[in-house]
C-alpha cells in the first residue's frame, strides 16, 4: 500500500500550492517511504507516496497513459492485474510492471465501470484531464483507508487523502470515503459498484454449509494474496483466524519453493521472487510475557514449521505509545486502540526485519459471528443481520486497525477473509450453522472445514488445541493485564469532576467511560478541528441483546476468563 494526496479544482494556480501539497502529502509518508511523486495538470494536483511491493523498479506514482492526459495514483493492491492486462487492446503500451497501471488503460475502454472489474484493495483517484473529470473509488469493504474533504470557502474544490491528517488543516468537512463506492465528478455522485448478493442484511440466506467450499475459496484468496516481489510473513496471534491464514500461506509457499508453482483464481502464476529471496515463511507474534497468544503461537508456529519471530512488550511501553497510536489511528474508539496499540508495536519490529507485507485473519469474526457476544444473539436471523452489518462497517474498526497500524511503519496487511468471492460463499450460508450453543463453539463452521480428522490422507491443517480454541479479542490476548492497566490508568489519570462534564466538552459522542474520556482528549489534541469526529464510529456490542458495553471479549459470560464489570 502507499499514502495518496489529491485535489481537484483548486480555486488558483495549482503550481502556487504545489509546496503546500507536497507538505501535507508528507504527512503521508509513513505508509509510502520508498519513494515520492507530485503531478499537475490544469488546476489540478495528485501526490503518491509509494511503498514498492509490486513492480519495484518501474511503478512510480503517479502514472500516467503516453499523452500524459490520464493520470492516477492508487494505493493498494490488484490481485487480477495480469488478468485486466489481457482484457486491453493488443497495442496496449504499458510503461510499468505496477499492477495498478492497467487501471488507466481499462478505463479509457469502459471508464467508472473498471471498478467493478478490480479485485484487490485499493483507494485511487484518477484524473481525467481531456474531460476535466476525476474518479475517486475505494475497495468493497474498505481494507485501504480513504478521505474526502471540502472546504466552504472554496466551493467546487475536493481533496482526496488517504489518512484524515493530510486534510484537517485545509477542510471544514471530512468524511471517510464509503467503501464499495466510486465517486465521478461528472455527476458529482457517489454511487455504490459493489453489489454482492448478501448486502441486504435483511434478506435472511438458507444455503447449507459447504465446508469444501469454504476451504477451497479461503485457499484461493490467501494464494492470489501472496502476489508479492518483496520478502512477507504472517502475523500470528496463535487464535483460529491467523493460524488457518498462516497454515495456508506455508502450503502454498512450499508449493512454490518445490516448483510446484500454484495459480490464482484467474489462472496466472503467483510471483516466486519473495520466495526466492526468503525462501521460509516468517511467522510474527507479540505480547506481555507469559500471554495467552505468545504461548499459543509457539504451539502453531512450532507445528507449522515457520521462522518464528516472537517479540514481548511491557505495559508501560504500550502507554508510553498511546498518544502515537491515535495519532495512526484517527480515532478515539476505545476497543480499535486498545487492539491497536501492540499490533503498532509488532509492525515496528517487522519493518526493522526488512518486511513490507504480512497476511493477517481480520474479518472472520465479523463474517461468522466469532466475538463472543454473539453468543447472545436473538435468533439465527438477529445473528445475520449482525454479521452483515458489521462486515460493512469494518472499515471504521478491524480494517482501519490492520491498515494503519501497519501502515503507520510502512508495513501492508492483507486480509484474506475478505476475498470477494470467499465472502460471496460464507455470508450466503444458512445462519442457523453460525449459531453458537452449548457444545458447539463459534466459528463452528470454519473451523470444521479445516478439520481434516476425517481425512486420512490430509495433513492436518493445524494442532486441535489451535483449530478449537476458544475466540480471544487481540487486545486482551496480548495479556490481560494490558486492557485491566489501561483502565486503571484512566481511572488515574480523568477526574471524577472532569468527567461529569463530559457531556458539556463533548455533547456529540460523549464518553461513556474514563478510558473513552482519556482516548476521545489525545484525539483532540491530535485533530482539534470539529471535523475530525464525522469519520470515526464506535465499535461495541449489541446492548438490546443483554450484552456488556465494554468491547472486551472479557466482559461476555461465555468468557473462560470473565471479569466484573469495568469500573472505568
Amino acid at each position: 500500500m502507499c499514502g495518496i494526496f489529491g485535489v481537484y479544482n483548486l480555486p488558483g494556480d495549482a503550481h502556487s500550492f504545489r509546496q503546500r501539497a507536497l507538505f501535507l502529502s508528507k504527512k503521508l509518508r509513513h505508509r509510502g517511504p520508498d519513494w515520492s511523486g507530485c503531478t499537475i495538470a490544469g488546476n489540478h494536483i495528485l501526490c503518491h507516496e509509494r511503498l514498492a511491493i509490486v513492480g519495484v523498479e518501474s511503478g512510480a506514482q503517479p502514472l500516467t497513459n503516453d499523452d500524459e492526459t490520464l493520470i492516477l495514483s492508487v494505493n493498494g493492491e490488484i490481485y487480477n492485474h495480469k488478468a485486466l492486462r489481457k482484457m486491453c487492446p493488443e497495442d496496449t503500451h504499458f510503461k510499468t510492471q505496477s499492477d495498478c497501471e492497467v487501471i488507466l488503460h481499462l478505463y479509457k475502454q469502459m471508464g467508472a465501470d473498471v471498478v467493478k472489474h478490480l479485485d484487490g484493495m485499493f483507494s485511487w483517484v484518477l484524473l481525467d484531464t481531456k474531460k476535466n473529470r476525476i474518479l475517486a473509488a475505494r475497495d468493497p469493504i474498505g481494507i485501504t483507508t480513504l478521505y474526502q474533504g471540502w472546504n466552504s470557502k472554496q466551493p467546487g474544490t475536493i481533496y482526496f487523502a488517504s489518512e484524515l491528517k493530510a486534510l484537517n488543516e485545509e477542510c471544514d468537512r471530512i468524511i471517510a470515503f464509503p467503501p464499495g463506492h466510486i465517486f465521478d465528478s461528472e455527476t458529482g455522485e457517489t454511487t455504490r459498484y459493489f453489489e454482492p448478493t448478501w448486502w441486504d442484511g435483511d434478506k435472511i440466506p438458507s444455503q447449507p454449509v459447504d465446508y469444501k467450499l469454504i476451504r477451497q475459496s479461503l485457499e484461493k484468496a490467501v494464494r492470489k494474496r501472496l502476489m508479492s516481489e518483496v520478502p512477507y510473513g504472517v502475523l500470528l496471534s496463535g487464535g483460529l483466524d491467523s493460524s488457518l491464514i498462516a497454515s495456508i500461506a506455508a502450503r502454498e509457499t512450499q508449493k512454490l519453493i518445490a516448483g510446484q508453482v500454484p495459480l490464482n483464481s484467474d489462472g496466472d502464476e503467483v510471483d516466486e521472487s519473495a520466495v526466492a529471496s526468503w525462501p521460509r515463511l516468517h511467522s510474527f507474534s507479540i505480547g506481555l510475557e507469559g500471554s495467552p497468544d505468545l504461548a499459543a503461537a509457539r504451539v502453531a508456529a512450532d507445528f507449522l514449521k515457520t521462522v518464528h519471530h516472537e517479540y514481548t512488550f511491557t505495559v508501560q511501553e504500550g502507554l508510553d505509545a498511546l498518544a502515537d497510536v491515535v495519532y495512526h489511528l484517527e480515532t478515539y474508539d476505545v476497543t480499535t486502540i486498545r487492539a491497536s496499540t501492540p499490533m503498532y508495536l509488532l509492525s515496528r519490529k517487522i519493518k526493522a526485519m526488512g518486511v513490507k507485507m504480512v497476511l493477517s485473519g481480520e474479518g472472520a469474526d465479523e463474517v461468522y459471528g466469532g466475538y463472543l457476544y454473539f453468543h447472545a444473539a436473538p435468533s439465527a436471523d438477529d445473528l445475520h443481520t449482525e454479521t452483515v452489518s458489521r462486515v460493512k462497517n469494518l472499515h471504521y474498526a478491524d480494517c482501519l486497525r490492520a491498515n494503519k497500524s501497519t501502515m503507520a511503519w510502512g508495513v501492508e496487511a492483507r486480509v484474506p477473509f475478505l476475498d470477494k468471492a470467499f465472502l460471496e460463499v460464507s455470508m450466503n450460508v444458512d445462519p442457523q450453522e453460525k449459531m453458537a450453543s452449548k457444545g458447539k463453539m463459534e466459528k463452528y463452521i470454519l473451523r470444521k472445514a479445516f478439520d481434516t480428522s476425517d481425512e486420512p490422507d490430509v495433513q492436518p491443517y493445524l494442532p486441535e488445541s489451535i483449530l478449537w480454541r476458544q475466540k480471544e479479542q487481540f487486545s486482551d490476548g496480548v495479556g490481560y493485564g494490558w486492557i485491566d492497566t489501561l483502565k486503571d490508568t484512566a481511572i488515574a489519570k480523568v477526574s471524577d469532576e472532569e468527567f461529569a462534564k463530559a457531556a458539556e466538552r463533548w455533547p456529540t459522542d460523549t464518553p461513556q467511560t474514563k478510558e473513552a474520556y482519556w482516548y476521545r482528549g489525545i484525539f483532540e489534541h491530535w485533530f482539534p478541528q470539529d471535523a475530525c469526529t464525522e469519520s470515526v464510529v464506535r465499535w461495541i456490542p449489541r446492548g438490546d441483546w443483554g450484552c456488556p458495553a465494554d468491547p472486551s471479549g472479557r466482559a461476555q459470560k461465555v468468557h473462560d476468563s470473565a471479569y466484573d464489570q469495568p469500573k472505568a
